[in-house]
Formats: structure tokens, sequence, C-alpha cells
């Protein structure tokens, strides 16, 4: 790619991101320390920034420096995982006396941002479920049978179909299987 052709993909990109999260360009000089006309040059391709620039303008938007070069060809490799059906990596939990069983569907972490999908299968037990506090969100999607889930002080009766979102800094996990199996997707994000 030309300078030039580069200098417009940050800009470009730089505007994305901006306007993404609502900002104007007032508002992100601001929060950035850099000149609103300086935000205006770069989004129009009229100027190179530097890389303290590019540091300042991440920094303020919460994203890696990396995706600036989003479209510019020095950045066209990703990192994907295509798991087949029933494929996977599979996985036995046990906590004292309880175990469950569970399938890695998926596991990309950039230095910025972490995610996790899992299909847990659990049977009923006499035994208590670990319960988790972590980080970020957590996402559940019930596929078969019922269970009673505890999220904090809060009990949540979940059913084939249900699907569940919360925040993982709160304690949370199944209480108690009511049908012989239950299973479940879970998905965890969070920010690094």
């Amino acid at each position: 790619m030309s300078e030039n052709t580069i200098d417009m993909a940050i800009g470009a990109t730089l505007r994305d991101l901006r306007e993404s999260i609502g900002l104007n360009a007032k508002q992100l000089a601001e929060s950035a320390d850099v000149s609103a006309a300086m935000i205006s040059r770069i989004e129009n391709g009229q100027v190179s920034p530097s890389i303290s620039t590019l540091e300042a303008l991440s920094t303020a938007l919460e994203v890696p420096m990396v995706s600036f070069f989003r479209e510019t060809t020095s950045s066209n490799h990703v990192d994907f995982t295509h798991v087949k059906k029933g494929q996977g990596i599979n996985s036995t939990r046990i906590v004292d006396d309880h175990s469950h069983d569970f399938i890695n569907l998926a596991s990309h972490n950039r230095r910025d941002f972490g995610f996790e999908a899992h299909i847990v299968t659990m049977e009923k037990q006499d035994t208590q479920a670990p319960i988790y506090v972590g980080h970020g969100v957590v996402f559940m999607h019930i596929l078969n049978g019922e269970a009673k889930f505890n999220y904090g002080q809060k009990q949540i009766h979940l059913k084939p179909g249900d699907s569940l979102t919360l925040d993982a800094e709160l304690s949370h996990g199944i209480k108690k299987v009511i049908s012989d199996k239950f299973s479940f997707l879970t998905i965890k994000a969070e920010k690094r």
C-alpha cells in the first residue's frame, strides 16, 4: 500500500472507532490530549500520525494500537478456530465430590480481550456444583434438561431454550440439577 492509502485507512478506522462509542472529534481530542484539528486531519488521511499520537488515541478509545491498521495489508492475518459438529476438546471438571463434563468449543485471547465457549453437561448428583466468581460477562443458553441456578441471592429456574446473561463478578453457579441430565452452551467474554 502507498503511504497515502495507509493514511486514509488509518483515518477511516479512527473515525469508525470514534463514532462507534459516540464521541465527536472534540471529545476524543480532549480525552487523548490531541488537538481537534489533528483528529480531523488524521481522519481525512491528510497526515501520518506519529506512534505517540496513535498510542494516545488507542488509550482514549480503549482499543489496541494495532486496531488502527486493520484495513491495511500489513495486518491481513487473524486467528480463527473452526470446530466441526461433534468435535472439540472433551474435559471433566472435578470439585470435591462433584464432577461434570464439558466440551471446549473455542478459546480466543488477545492482549485486550478474552473469550471462551463450552458445552457443559451435568448429571443429577447429591454433591454441590462449583460456585464461580470472575470478571466479564457470561452468556448461557440451555440445550436440554432443567436446573436451579443461583446468581447472588437470586435463584433462577432454567429450562430448554432459556438464555441467561450475567455479570461474572457476582457469585453464580448451578444449585441443583432437576432432570437426569442438564446441558447448556456457555460463553464467557472479558476485557483483559
